[in-house]
């Protein structure tokens, strides 16, 4: 205990403050997105993790789309998807994490958007009112490498996934071998 100007002060470490404050703030679930484009084909898809508290992998989707005009659509629509993956997994707490900065501080703010996505920023923007608790979180792009595999590999079979955790423990990511390489 020190004492400041007649008041007694107990110094409390940093790392304890910093440590309940962020155990307060974690939500229960973590999606991660991330897209890949063919803009000769004008085909997009979307990879989706979803982790658990204790960073265990509970349910991994992926979706195609057409007629995409360009990456910058195709990572919007990445989070999108992750939003209506919450829906139908009925999650309240949630942390979005995806690596297109733009996206997510435009998904973070309550502004009306006027860009070529303002349409799909605002379906997400709505969106917003039926979670407890949402956040958007940038996250390098080696953070969230299997939401990425899943997106490329997705638009090279052109073949959709959707696992939750018991199908993850039985197909053990059967591209597995593939994956483990550099997706670059």
């Amino acid at each position: 205990m020190e004492e400041y100007e007649g008041v007694r002060a107990m110094k409390i470490p940093l790392n304890t403050v910093k440590s309940h404050r962020n155990q307060e703030d974690i939500p229960r679930m973590m999606i991660q997105f991330d897209a890949a484009f063919d803009n000769r084909n004008f085909k997009s898809a979307t990879g989706l993790v979803v982790w658990g508290l204790m960073g265990e992998l509970l349910v991994s989707k992926s979706t195609l789309r057409n007629n995409i005009s360009s990456s910058f659509a195709v990572e919007a629509y990445a989070c999108f998807e992750a939003i209506n993956l919450r829906t139908s997994l009925g999650m309240q707490s949630v942390k979005i994490m995806g690596d297109s900065r733009t996206i997510i501080k435009k998904c973070q703010t309550t502004s009306t958007d006027e860009s070529v996505i303002g349409a799909i920023i605002r379906d997400i923007q709505n969106m917003k009112t039926c979670f407890q608790e949402i956040n958007f979180q940038h996250i390098h792009r080696l953070g969230k490498l299997k939401a990425h595999r899943i997106a490329k590999n997705t638009l090279e079979r052109e073949d959709i996934t959707y696992l939750l955790r018991e199908g993850l423990n039985s197909q053990a990511f059967i591209s597995k071998g593939r994956w483990s390489r550099c997706p670059d």
